[in-house]
C-alpha cells in the first residue's frame, strides 16, 4: 500500500488482503471493467495500483447488485458429483454455458472435485453444494444479466456516476489548491496522480469548475 498526496493505492496483493477475494475473481473483474465499472488502475514503479476510497466504494456497489437465483435447483444431495450437463441443470442454464466457463472461467468459478479423462477433452465434476455456495456468493456474478454483466445496466450507471463524482471532488480540491495554475495543466497532474488520460481529467475539471460557480 502506498500513500501518495495524501490519497492511499494499493495493488492487486493489497486488494486481495483487503477484499478476501482471490486474484483469479480481481483479475475476472478487472478484464470485465469496461462492463462493470471497475476502476482505472495507475502505474506506481511499474506496477498496477487502484485508488483505495474508490475501489473501495465501487466495490461496496458491486456486491450488492440485484439477482435472480430462481432458476437454481436447490433439490438433491448436496455432494453428489455432477458432470456438466447436470450443473447446467442446477443452475438452470444452457450446457454450453459449463463449457464456455471451462474456457473462461467467472469470479470464484469453484475448482473440479474431479477430472474424467476423456479421448478428446477433460470433463469435470463438480458437487451440488459447490454450486449452490458458487450462485449465493454476490461476487460470483451469477443471476445478474447473461450470468455476468455483459454491459453497463442501471447499477453499472450508478456506479459510474459514483466514481465520477469521486474524481470531481479531486479535481474540486486540485483547484481549490492550486487556483491560479491552469485547467490543462491541472489534469495533466491530476492524469499523473489518478491514472486515465488527460483529456478525461480536463473534462473532469471543467465539470468542478462548473458546479463550483452554481
Amino acid at each position: 500500500m502506498k500513500t501518495i498526496d495524501g490519497r492511499q493505492w494499493a495493488t492487486r496483493e493489497d486488494l486481495i488482503e483487503r477484499s478476501g477475494y482471490g486474484g483469479t475473481t480481481l483479475k475476472s473483474l478487472w478484464r470485465d471493467r469496461r462492463a462493470n465499472g471497475h476502476p482505472e488502475a495507475r502505474e506506481i514503479d511499474g506496477v498496477m495500483h487502484w485508488d483505495v476510497e474508490l475501489w473501495d466504494a465501487w466495490f461496496a456497489e458491486q456486491r450488492k447488485r440485484p439477482r435472480d437465483l430462481s432458476g437454481v435447483d436447490r433439490s438433491g444431495d448436496p455432494d453428489e458429483e455432477l458432470p456438466p450437463a447436470g450443473q447446467a441443470r442446477v443452475l438452470g442454464v444452457d450446457p454450453a454455458r459449463i463449457t464456455q466457463y471451462a474456457k473462461n472461467p467467472p469470479p470464484e468459478w469453484p475448482d473440479p472435485v474431479r477430472v474424467e479423462k476423456l479421448k478428446t477433452r477433460d470433463r469435470e465434476y463438480r458437487t451440488r453444494a459447490q454450486l449452490w455456495a458458487w450462485v449465493d456468493d454476490p461476487m460470483s456474478g451469477f443471476g445478474t444479466k447473461g450470468g455476468r454483466p455483459s454491459g453497463p445496466d442501471v447499477k453499472a450507471r450508478a456506479r459510474a456516476v459514483k466514481v465520477l463524482d469521486a474524481r470531481v471532488r479531486l479535481a474540486a480540491e486540485a483547484l481549490a489548491t492550486m487556483p491560479d495554475m491552469e485547467a490543462g495543466k491541472v489534469a495533466a497532474l491530476l492524469a499523473e496522480r489518478h491514472g486515465q488520460s488527460v483529456s478525461t481529467w480536463k473534462q473532469i475539471v471543467t465539470q468542478a469548475r462548473k458546479q463550483a460557480r452554481q
